[in-house]
C-alpha cells in the first residue's frame, strides 16, 4: 500500500510527521490522531521494524488507540504516538533522542511524548533537553519517572473487574493467571498478582527475564510457544499486539483476556469471535490506561499518591464497558468505542463551541479598539 492508502485505512489522523536526521541515524514517525479533548499524548516506541510501512501501520494504530484511551479514562487529552525505527539495544544515543526532541518541540505542544516499549526514563531526559513537551521524565526533574507500575496497577484493577463481572469472583486468590511478556508492565503485574495470592504463570522470549521473575516471585514459567494456548482462568497479554488472531483464537483456553498490551485484537472481528466463545475481553486501551493517568497527573503537578489512586478508576471504566456490552448485546470492544466516541463528540463539541464564541468576542473587541 502507498502511504496515503495506509493513512486512509487506519483512521482519520490530524497530522503525521516523518522525522529524519541522517547524521544521528534518526528515522521516526509522529502521529497525531485527535486533539478534540486536548493535546495529543502518547509514548515513543523504539523498535527494529522490518520496514517503514510496518512502522507507519503501528504508529497509526497506536495513536488512534491513545485517543480512545484518554477519552474512556475521562482525561482532557487527545491521542498521539511516536515510533523510532531502530534496535533499542544497539542504536540508542543522546544525539538521536535530542534530535527527536527537536521534532517534538516543533509541534508546539500539540503532541506530548513519554516513554514506551524500547525507551526509558533516561531517553526521555535527553528529549526533555530539547522540549518541555515530554512526560515520564526523571523525578529529579520534577517528573514521575517510570509509569509502568501505574499501568500495571490499572491492569490489576481491570483484571479484578473482569473476574467480578464474568466469574462472580470477589478475589483473585487461587485464580490461575498467565502473563505473557515480562517487560516493565508485565513484571510489575506479576508482583501485584502474587500479592493477591493468584496462581501465576509467566512467559517471555527473553529467558533471563523469565528466570529473574520466577526466582523473585516464586512463579512458574511456560514456553513462549505455549503461553497463549495454556489453560487458565485469565490470560494477560503484556507483550506486543495482535496476540488474538486467526491462528490463536481457536486454541485459546481461557475465560478472560485482560492484559496491558496494545492492539491485542489483530482485527475487530476477532473481538466478535471472542464474544461468541464466551471469552470476556477487556479492551486494551481501557485496561492499560493507568500509565496515561499517571503522566496526566504529572502535567497537573505530580503526586504519586494521587496518580496511584487515579488508576483505580480502571475498575469502574471497565465495569461500565461490560454493562454496555451486555445491555446492548455487542462485543466489549464496540462498547468501549461507543463510550469513547460519545465523550469525544459531546465534550469536544462543547470545547469547539466555546472556542468559537471566544474568537467572535475577541474579533468584536478588536473592532472596537480600532475605531
Amino acid at each position: 500500500m502507498t502511504t496515503f492508502q495506509l493513512l486512509e485505512k487506519h483512521g482519520d489522523h490530524e497530522e503525521v510527521v516523518f522525522c529524519h536526521n541522517k547524521e544521528v541515524g534518526l528515522k521516526a514517525i509522529i502521529a497525531i490522531h485527535n486533539t478534540a479533548l486536548g493535546p495529543a499524548l502518547g509514548g515513543t516506541r523504539m523498535w527494529p521494524y522490518a520496514n517503514e510501512e510496518e512502522a507507519l501501520i503501528d504508529v497509526l494504530r497506536l495513536s488512534r488507540g491513545m485517543t480512545y484511551k484518554a477519552a474512556t479514562a475521562g482525561l482532557n487529552l487527545g491521542g498521539g504516538k511516536a515510533v523510532i525505527i531502530g534496535d533499542p539495544k544497539t542504536q540508542k544515543s543522546e544525539a538521536l533522542f535530542r534530535a527527536f526532541g527537536i521534532f517534538v518541540n516543533s509541534l508546539n505542544g500539540r503532541y506530548i511524548t513519554a516513554e514506551d516499549v524500547g525507551t526509558t526514563v533516561k531517553d526521555m531526559e535527553y528529549v526533555f533537553m530539547e522540549t518541555p513537551w515530554v512526560t515520564g521524565i526523571p523525578k529529579a526533574f520534577g517528573g514521575s519517572g517510570d509509569p509502568s507500575p501505574y499501568t500495571a496497577h490499572g491492569v490489576l484493577c481491570g483484571i479484578k473487574a473482569a473476574a467480578k463481572f464474568h466469574l462472580g469472583a470477589t478475589s483473585l486468590q487461587g485464580m490461575r493467571v498467565t502473563v505473557q511478556g515480562l517487560g516493565n508492565v508485565g513484571s510489575n503485574l506479576v508482583k501485584f498478582l502474587v500479592d493477591e495470592a493468584a496462581e501465576v504463570y509467566v512467559s517471555d522470549i527473553d529467558k533471563e527475564k523469565v528466570k529473574v521473575v520466577c526466582d523473585k516471585y516464586n512463579v512458574k514459567s511456560v514456553a513462549p510457544s505455549e503461553i497463549v494456548t495454556f489453560e487458565t482462568d485469565i490470560f494477560a497479554p503484556c507483550a506486543l499486539g495482535a496476540v488474538v488472531n486467526d491462528e490463536t483464537i481457536g486454541k485459546l483456553k481461557c475465560k478472560i483476556i485482560a492484559g496491558g498490551a496494545n492492539n491485542q485484537l489483530a482485527e475487530n472481528r476477532h473481538g466478535d469471535i471472542l464474544r461468541e466463545k464466551n471469552i470476556l475481553y477487556a479492551p486494551d486501551y481501557v485496561i492499560n490506561a493507568g500509565g496515561l493517568m499517571n503522566v496526566f497527573v504529572e502535567l497537573e503537578g505530580y503526586s504519586p499518591e494521587r496518580a496511584f489512586d487515579k488508576t483505580r478508576q480502571v475498575y469502574d471504566s471497565l465495569m461500565e464497558v461490560f454493562r454496555v456490552s451486555k445491555a446492548e448485546n455487542i462485543p466489549t470492544y464496540q462498547a468501549a468505542n461507543r463510550l469513547a466516541e460519545s465523550r469525544i463528540r459531546l465534550i469536544g463539541g462543547l470545547k469547539q463551541k466555546h472556542q468559537g464564541r471566544a474568537s467572535r468576542s475577541f474579533t468584536t473587541l478588536k473592532a472596537v479598539d480600532n475605531r
